[in-house]
This record gives C-alpha cells, sequence and structure tokens, in this order.
C-alpha cells in the first residue's frame, strides 16, 4: 500500500449578498440574456464593505472540519489572487482563527489555477510525510479587483471559498488524490493581470494609472489558451492516471465560463452531462471555483462514493493544472 493524500471533507462559503444580471444590466451596457448566453452565469455572490478574503476562508475551512469530524490541521494553504493584504500572507490569519496558532501557513498565487496548485503542495506534503492533515483553501473577493464599468470582467465573476481536508491514506482507498499535473507559460502574463500595486509599478518613475489597480482579461485569448491547455492536461494526469476518458464519471472543470467547460469536454470526447456545473449560481470565483464545486456536487448528489474525478484549471500566469481523484463517502450537510 502506497501512502497518499485522501479528501476527508468539503467545505464551501459564498456570501450572501447576490447581484444578479439584471442589476448589472441597470448600470451596464449588457443584459441577462446575453450574460447567459456568452457566459452560462445568471447570478453571481459579492462581499459586503468590511468582509475579507480570510473572511470566506475561515468559513469554508470550517465547514470542511466540520464534514470531516475533525478538529484541526498541521498544514494550511490558502489560494488566493485577492489576499486581505499584500503582506503578510492571509493563510497565517486563517490558521490562527481557526485555532490553529502553531502551524505552517502559506499562501499560493495562481489566479484560477490556484486550488490545483495548492492540492498538489497539500498532496506531496502528506506524501513527504510532513503533514497528516492540509487544510487547502482557494478563496477570492474578487468584485473588489474589478473595473465597474467593464462588463466584460464585471459580469463573470464573484466572491467565495472552498476548502479540502486532506488526511494521510492509502492510494488504493476513496478519496486518495493519484495525480496532479501542472504547468505555466509566463509570456502569457499579460492576458490575465491586474499592472498595478507591485514593484513594476513603483519602479517604473511614473505616476501610477487609476486603470492598473483594476483586473483586465483579453477574453477571446483567454478562451482559446484555457480550452486547449486544461484538455492538454487533462490527458496528460489522465495518462500518468492510467485512466482513459471514458473512465472518467465527473469533470470538475473551473468555472470560468459555460463555454469554456463544455469546449474542455468536447476536446477530451466527454458527453457534457458529466461535468459538474455551478457557474449558473456563482460564476467565476477563481481559485474557489473548483472546491466550490466540489462541495455543490457533493450536495446535491452529483458526486457519489467512488466516482472517478477530473479536475483542470487555467488561470493568470499564465498557469494550468489537472488533478484525478476518486471521491470518498463524506456525509452531505
Amino acid at each position: 500500500m502506497s501512502r497518499a493524500a485522501v479528501v476527508a471533507g468539503v467545505g464551501g462559503y459564498v456570501p450572501p449578498r447576490v447581484v444578479t444580471n439584471d442589476e448589472l444590466a441597470q448600470r451596464l451596457d449588457t443584459s441577462d440574456t446575453w450574460i447567459r448566453t456568452r457566459t452560462g452565469i445568471a447570478q453571481r455572490h459579492v462581499v459586503d464593505a468590511g468582509t475579507t478574503t480570510s473572511d470566506l476562508a475561515v468559513e469554508a475551512g470550517l465547514r470542511a472540519l466540520k464534514n470531516a469530524s475533525a478538529d484541526g490541521a498541521d498544514l494550511v494553504i490558502v489560494a488566493t489572487t485577492t489576499p486581505d493584504r499584500p503582506c503578510p500572507a492571509t493563510a497565517p490569519a486563517v490558521a490562527a482563527r481557526l485555532g490553529l496558532t502553531d502551524v505552517p501557513a502559506y499562501d499560493v498565487a495562481a489566479v484560477c489555477s490556484g486550488f490545483v496548485y495548492a492540492l498538489q503542495a497539500g498532496s506531496a506534503a502528506v506524501t513527504a510525510r510532513f503533514a497528516e492533515r492540509v487544510l487547502v483553501i482557494g478563496a477570492e473577493s474578487f468584485s473588489t479587483i474589478l473595473d465597474p464599468a467593464d462588463r466584460t470582467t464585471s459580469v463573470i465573476f464573484g466572491d467565495g471559498a472552498g476548502a479540502v481536508l486532506l488526511r494521510a491514506g492509502e492510494r488504493e482507498e476513496p478519496g486518495a488524490v493519484l495525480d496532479v499535473h501542472l504547468g505555466s507559460d509566463g509570456s502569457m502574463a499579460d492576458l490575465i493581470t491586474v499592472r498595478g500595486g507591485g514593484v513594476e509599478e513603483r519602479t517604473r518613475g511614473a505616476e501610477p494609472r487609476p486603470e492598473d489597480r483594476y483586473f483586465r482579461m483579453d477574453g477571446k485569448s483567454v478562451f482559446f489558451a484555457a480550452v486547449r491547455h486544461m484538455a492538454e492536461s487533462s490527458r496528460t494526469v489522465l495518462a500518468s492516471t492510467g485512466w482513459e476518458v471514458a473512465d472518467i464519471d465527473r469533470l470538475v472543470g473551473h468555472q470560468a465560463n459555460i463555454r469554456i467547460i463544455q469546449a474542455v469536454a468536447d476536446q477530451l470526447g466527454l458527453p457534457p452531462e458529466r461535468a459538474v456545473l455551478n457557474i449558473d449560481r456563482v460564476g467565476n470565483t477563481s481559485a474557489a471555483s473548483i472546491p466550490l464545486a466540489l462541495a455543490d456536487g457533493m450536495a446535491n448528489g452529483l458526486l457519489t462514493a467512488g466516482d472517478r474525478v477530473l479536475l483542470t484549471a487555467f488561470g493568470g500566469g499564465a498557469t494550468w493544472g489537472s488533478a484525478t481523484l476518486t471521491w470518498p463517502d463524506l456525509p452531505v450537510g
């Protein structure tokens, strides 16, 4: 029997405030029909004033721990593009609020691929015997970095957090993370970016440009890059796992856009009904996307014990990654 990281608990949380397409249409040149047709999104959740990314992460972490009937973890990893502060990292504050003040904690910044990157780090920590239980959280307050006048981004993104508790176990048991594939290409950094706020801006010798405070995305280029790299990464991790496409019971892709998820399924030759979707209700929540979809899929009965699951994502950097696991028998509710 070989040691592996096993999913022991899952939790998701979205802030209570809902923003519908009709609400956005009141201030942007758009409509409910336009948004639904191009993205598959009907609504998204956004944080209220005073709510932080760590608030979302703590709530999702608590739910994952409760789902696993666990009282803690010995490593906390938070994937986020919207940390509470540029310095320090958000993960130590999240760990402290969870009562874990003496464990290592750090952030992972890979934008929409962040959760898969963090999952790999957490799984590796378990298999290397660095940790017995790892809390992996994806959390975003993306609404705080969007240009309110940019309809191409304002209609897509939402806020939320999702978490998975990993425990030490065996590769042969349900819930085991089997294989992970990661990749990046920094030449595509400008496809998905916030230009301001870093050293690049501070050493430019010019006044900061207000527009550089906001998230920008080249949607058309991102679409084609995401489909290509998610499909290629998926094939790579399936090959290393020893699975065929027909073996996949559920595809849990980054909830970026309904057309991206459908295109990836088509590229793989996977029936579209095998995809777990919640983008219509929460929008694109970046690093929180996949764990939120896992929590929703479990709650809705779309993920059942023994299912062979493929995770895949593409994000800023550019980064991408995929993972395979079997779904464990977890309590619902």
